[in-house]
C-alpha cells in the first residue's frame, strides 16, 4: 500500500497515549496510519519501552542537552525530515518547538490538551496543573481537545474535543485520569487517522471534517 503515512510519535514521559495510539494500530483503527518511529526528549522516558515492547524504532534526542530551543528545534527537524515523517503526534511531549518545525510541517502536527480548548490552555498549562486549575473555577465539565500543533502554545485549529464531568469530589489526579479514558485515549487515534485517511481541511483557522 503506497497511501500508508509515517506516524512518528514524540514523547516525554509514560507515554499513555502512545500506549492508546498502538492499541488503535493493533485495532486496525489507524486508517492509513503507521506509527513507524518514537523520539523521545528524555532518556529514561517509559514511552520508549512502550515502542520498543511493540517492535516500533526508538530514538532520543534529549532536551536537556540543549541550552537553546532553536537548536534543539533544528535537530528534531533533522530527525523527522529523516524518518520521512508524514503525521507527528505530540503524546506529552514537554517541549513548544520553534517555528522552524512548525512551518516544514503545517496541519501535520497534532496535540492532545487535557480541557476544553480556550479553557486552561497555553505556556504552563500542562500535567495536573491543567486539572488543578479546572477545579479551582469549579467547572461542571472539562475534557480533551487534538489540535493542530503551531509555533504558539495550544493555539492551532482544533481538530476534536469531547466533553467530560467534573464530578463534586474530583481531585486533579481522578480527572485527569477519567478525562485520559474517557476522552484523550479516544479523540487522538480517531484525529490520528482522519489526518492519515486526508479528511481534515483547515480553512481560515477552523478544521473542517469530511
Amino acid at each position: 500500500m503506497n497511501n500508508t503515512k509515517n506516524v512518528v510519535v514524540l514523547a516525554s514521559g509514560g507515554g499513555t497515549n502512545l500506549q492508546a495510539l498502538i492499541d488503535a494500530q493493533n485495532r486496525g483503527e489507524l486508517g492509513c496510519g503507521r506509527i513507524t518511529c518514537v523520539i523521545a526528549s528524555k532518556a529514561d522516558a517509559y514511552a520508549l519501552t512502550r515502542a520498543r515492547e511493540n517492535g516500533i524504532k526508538t530514538r532520543t534526542l534529549i532536551r536537556k542537552d540543549y541550552t537553546d530551543v532553536d537548536k534543539y528545534s533544528e535537530d528534531m527537524l533533522a530527525l523527522l525530515l529523516e524518518e520521512k515523517a508524514d503525521v507527528i503526534v505530540y503524546a506529552g511531549f514537554m517541549t513548544i518547538l520553534g517555528e522552524s518545525v512548525c512551518d516544514a510541517f503545517p496541519n501535520k502536527m497534532v496535540n492532545v490538551h487535557p480541557a476544553l480548548i480556550p479553557s486552561f490552555c497555553g505556556k504552563g498549562y500542562y500535567g495536573l496543573r491543567v486539572h488543578e486549575e479546572a477545579l479551582k473555577k469549579g467547572v461542571k465539565v472539562s475534557g480533551a481537545t487534538v489540535h493542530f500543533v503551531t509555533a504558539e502554545c495550544d493555539a492551532g485549529p482544533i481538530i476534536l474535543q469531547k466533553a467530560v464531568e467534573v464530578l463534586d469530589d474530583d481531585t486533579p489526579e481522578t480527572l485527569q485520569r477519567r478525562i485520559m479514558e474517557q476522552a484523550e485515549w479516544k479523540l487522538l487515534p480517531k484525529a490520528v487517522a482522519l489526518l492519515c485517511d486526508e479528511k481534515i481541511v483547515v480553512e481560515n483557522g477552523k478544521t473542517y471534517i469530511k
